[in-house]
């Protein structure tokens, strides 16, 4: 999917709009469909968020200066996020309150995005250079590579991620992989 993307922001944008093509199919589906979109969409929400949150977020923090609360507002609804996102995947995919919690959550994840893209990415594109937009896209594909697949609630700098990601990336790991097998 974006591997191929040049810099950044064109990576993360096509992220979201990966996101919310499976949010729609999630909203638009039953079954096996429904629950495979929606653990797709689990897994590309923890790992991209997880990216944003130890390369994007404090690049933006530095291009934004005093107005910090955009990145902090940002970091906010990812800790929230985290946690509806938790539950979710503890309900069966087919239930009405999953699904009326899902419809809430893609909202909120909808607006999240639409923040990010209107806010930070615009201030990305004009403090970066055109090499630290190339040098961010490796280090977010490098920094998913090794995150967690599933969301784990407060770790939303690049602090703790980097203290907790890397054991609860084995974890989940090992997890899908056990899933998997028992599917």
């Amino acid at each position: 999917m974006a591997e191929t993307a040049e810099n950044v922001v064109d990576l993360l944008l096509a992220q979201h709009d990966e996101i919310r093509r499976l949010a729609s199919t999630v909203e638009n589906s039953s079954g096996k469909t429904r629950k495979d979109a929606f653990d797709q969409l689990r897994e590309l929400l923890a790992v991209h968020e997880t990216a944003e949150e130890e390369v994007v977020h404090p690049f933006a923090r530095r291009a934004i200066g005093d107005d910090t609360h955009v990145v902090d507002d940002r970091l906010e609804e990812e800790n929230e996020a985290k946690g509806v996102l938790s539950e979710l995947e503890k309900m069966d995919t087919d239930s009405p309150a999953f699904m009326e919690k899902f419809s809430q959550f893609h909202k909120d994840v909808e607006a999240h995005a639409t923040h990010e893209e209107k806010e930070e990415f615009p201030r990305i594109r004009e403090d970066a250079t055109r090499e630290q937009m190339r040098g961010m896209a490796k280090a977010v594909r490098v920094a998913e590579a090794a995150a967690p697949t599933h969301p784990h609630q407060g770790t939303e700098s690049p602090a703790k991620n980097l203290a907790v990601g890397p054991i609860a990336a084995v974890a989940d790991r090992v997890r899908d992989a056990i899933g998997k097998i028992r599917s």
